[in-house]
């Protein structure tokens, strides 16, 4: 859903939460920066102003910076150094970020520099706002980050834009001279000052931007993962049985209970499942891919439910360094290591591979006469001639295999930089790109799934589907034939993705049988 909202968000002091994030970075939110907040962003620029008249040399302050932290910068220098630093960091490559990740990487930003534990002056901290507001997105490009100090490089692309240097898109996506932009919306440049470049570039914004929208759309890609298992249920007249609440209750994971109790509200009063239900009905031990549904949706909500509190905590912090204690020392630290962040980025697109695997297996079924129940093989009109559903499922499994090798992790590796002072690095924004491109695969894996499972449930008439599933149904013959002949496979599966990815299965069958799990 590609929609706009007029609601303000406001960036305060305490954290942003997940759908704050969301809100900007995907549905372009304005913001606005609470007066607490710029009560303390004046508050701590004034101790490192304190700081920058000091005759002791402070890290970013007046020193270098990494392995250059050892040498003393004269204060007629401090302002070129700030430039230098953003304009160096600046090195990016490669394709252009999108630009909901961009936003999400400027406005967590702003989040941390309203905490006032950075340095930075009110102008900065509002120079990050306006350029949200003007829906301006600096160009970030994909290869830059080993999220380690942070997100460096593609933070140092929206800083860089801020001071009126690179380029950014406007609201149409128009490529614009960062200077010429700002100044058709009113903004002035920023002129950084002791400590702000790198308070600037110091954080773990852009992956931890990236793992709030993968979890927000995970919530809508599990729940349809939920709805597609109960359509090949109900396709391959598999049992409901065994997704009895007292069943689960035997192994009392939240999330596999939350699934099931998924699969039975899409599944009742489904006249395809009543019709093998009686006394002498032998579907008791259906495939793994079927019964394990639940178990294995729900091992992937519980690693969602694990990752959302770590972005909970991340979201809480204030990532710097140095940073300006609220008894106003001025201290080094190492909380821009990303490692809490690339494990769980890590850890979902294991969870991503796994659901999108098991949704190829039900898919399959559906094609072997030996295994779909009396359904032409390819689930062909006349095979042989036709070839049915073959190749959505060859599309499929293209897919699967991908995002296994997606699942390798990223935050196991480490190249050091910084002639070894980053001697370790977390690859978090690497594990965050990674698991982008998973979740577009597993959108289109339940996609081909849901869209081979309702030619089946069409080719069981006049069986009836569930009210849920017919709901399905009836969105996707919107735009796409029922069975026959075989037609242009890929604009079929490119509607069902759509449906997938814009929410349409979901909602229809909410309006059935209310908010799903």
């Amino acid at each position: 859903m590609n929609r706009q909202t007029s609601q303000a968000v406001t960036v305060g002091v305490g954290p942003l939460s997940p759908a704050d994030v969301v809100a900007v970075a995907r549905y372009r939110a304005p913001v606005r920066i609470d007066d607490q907040a710029l009560e303390e962003i004046a508050k701590s620029r004034t101790a490192i102003e304190a700081l920058a008249h000091a005759e002791t040399p402070h890290y970013g302050v007046s020193t270098g910076f990494g392995a250059l932290a050892t040498r003393h910068i004269a204060p007629e220098l401090r302002a070129q150094l700030q430039r230098s630093l953003v304009r160096s960091h600046a090195a990016g490559s490669g394709p252009e970020v999108e630009a909901e990740v961009v936003r999400a990487l400027a406005l967590l930003r702003l989040s941390t520099l309203a905490t006032g534990r950075t340095g930075v002056k009110v102008a900065t901290a509002q120079a990050y706002a306006g350029l949200l507001n003007a829906q301006l997105t600096p160009v970030v490009h994909e290869y830059g980050s080993l999220g380690c100090s942070g997100d460096l490089a593609p933070l140092a692309h929206v800083a860089l834009a801020v001071m009126g240097e690179g380029h950014v898109r406007d609201a149409d996506g128009t490529l614009l001279p960062a200077g010429d932009a700002l100044a058709q919306h009113g903004l002035e440049p920023v002129v950084l000052a002791e400590k702000e470049g790198l308070a600037l570039i110091n954080g773990t914004d852009g992956m931890l931007g990236m793992l709030v929208l993968a979890l927000a759309d995970l919530d809508r890609l599990l729940k349809t993962a939920d709805i597609a298992a109960a359509m090949s249920v109900e396709g391959q007249l598999g049992t409901d049985r065994v997704f009895a609440e007292d069943l689960q209750a035997l192994r009392p994971h939240p999330g596999q209970g939350a699934a099931a109790a998924n699969l039975r509200a899409v599944l009742s009063d489904s006249g395809i499942v009543a019709s093998h239900r009686g006394p002498d009905c032998n579907r008791v031990q259906d495939a793994y891919s079927l019964r394990c549904s639940p178990q294995v949706h729900g091992a992937a909500r519980d690693t969602c439910a694990h990752a959302a509190t770590v972005a909970g905590r991340e979201l809480a912090a204030a990532i710097d360094n140095p940073v300006v204690l609220p008894d106003g020392r001025v201290e080094s630290n190492g909380n821009f290591h990303g490692a809490p962040v690339g494990y769980v980025l890590d850890f979902l697109a294991i969870a991503v591979a796994d659901v999108a695997s098991i949704s190829e297996r039900r898919t399959d079924r559906f094609l072997d006469v030996a295994r779909n129940h009396g359904l032409n093989a390819f689930l062909a009109d006349d095979p042989g001639v036709d070839s049915g559903h073959m190749i959505a499922q060859y599309t499929q499994a293209a897919i699967v295999s991908e995002l296994k090798r997606l699942a390798v992790p990223a935050s196991v590796d480490s190249i050091p930089s910084s002639a070894m002072q980053e001697d370790h690095v977390s690859m978090g924004w690497s594990a965050a790109r990674k698991l982008r491109k998973a979740i577009d695969g597993l959108e289109q894996v339940l996609a081909v799934e849901i869209l081979t499972a309702a030619r089946a449930l069409d080719l069981r008439a006049p069986l009836e589907p569930s009210p849920a599933t017919a709901a399905v149904l009836r969105e996707l013959r919107a735009h796409v034939e029922g069975p026959g002949t075989d037609r242009h496979l890929a604009p079929e599966i490119a509607h069902s993705v759509k449906l997938v990815a814009d929410g349409t299965y979901l909602s229809a069958v909410e309006a059935v049988t209310g908010p799903l799990n």
